[in-house]
């Protein structure tokens, strides 16, 4: 991989992290075309797009840091410095508790179908084709079905564990993480700004867990220059992501997810075209 090349997946990482359009699909799409996956290591390319998520987990946390500061504190002083009963906490504090309560699921199912998530399944771009095009049709009904009235301050123990489960199913490469979670959370009620904060504020764990395992996984076969190759992907990944993430809470606020519904479903058709036509290998 060339300098070049890890700016321009830095580049697709981080606009495409926080779009619920799928990170994973376009990143595996774009190593297919430039020749970067090899089928017979395919755990390298997943440590790689695991790794640089880093990135856009930074950009997460210095949008929100004055958010994850107060949850933070809340938290640890309302659970461990003053104890109380969940019922007479900060909202802060139970949205951490939501958080933690969230990301269990995707831990679970992450830790327990790691050989397949990492394996040449899930590189399949038939699998992702699939992906994209399936979660467009769930996400157009959610738009059909959501009623848009609840805020941050109606999450419950319920929709985080919903919403949670929905975050696991990005494990499965062209679904998206925010494009699943976005999808729950509109479904259960939530405004569309709304669940893509929540969306975005549930993913810090899940992406620091899987980065920092990864980039310990990573460092058995990354020399010096693949080092510093995946730490400019890591760089541009989040200022493309924070610029991303700025844009799309701004966009939710007055239109539909409509336009990602027709772009999922464009993406979709285009993969499975190119591969009717052999320009790109499965």
């Amino acid at each position: 991989m060339t300098f070049i090349e890890s700016i321009i997946l830095g580049i697709i990482q981080g606009l495409t992290e926080f779009l619920p359009v799928s990170s994973t699909g376009h990143l595996t799409l774009a190593g297919k075309i430039m020749g970067l996956i090899d089928l017979n290591k395919p755990e390298q390319w997943t440590a790689f797009i695991a790794v640089i998520q880093l990135g856009t987990l930074l950009a997460i946390i210095v949008y929100f840091w004055n958010d994850l500061w107060k949850i933070l504190l809340d938290f640890l002083s309302d659970n461990v410095l003053n104890p109380k009963r969940f019922s007479k906490q900060t909202s802060n504090s139970k949205m951490g508790w939501y958080i933690i309560l969230g990301s269990i699921p995707v831990v679970i199912i992450g830790l327990g179908f790691k050989d397949i998530i990492e394996g040449v399944f899930t590189k399949n771009l038939y699998v992702i084709s699939g992906s994209l095009i399936a979660l467009a049709l769930i996400l157009a009904l959610a738009e059909k079905k959501g009623t848009f009235k609840k805020d941050l301050t109606m999450v419950t123990w319920k929709s985080a564990l919903i919403v949670g489960f929905a975050q696991s199913l990005a494990l499965i490469p062209g679904s998206s993480r925010s494009g699943t979670t976005i999808t729950a959370a509109m479904f259960l009620g939530f405004k569309r700004e709304t669940a893509a904060r929540f969306s975005f504020l549930l993913s810090v764990p899940a992406i620091l867990g899987s980065g920092l395992l990864e980039f310990y996984h990573a460092l058995h076969y990354l020399d010096k220059d693949g080092l510093l190759i995946l730490l400019i992907a890591t760089i541009v990944s989040a200022v493309s992501g924070y610029l991303t993430i700025a844009f799309l809470l701004n966009y939710l606020k007055k239109h539909s997810t409509y336009v990602f519904v027709i772009y999922r479903i464009t993406v979709g058709l285009i993969i499975i075209i190119l591969l009717g036509f052999n320009i790109i290998s499965v």
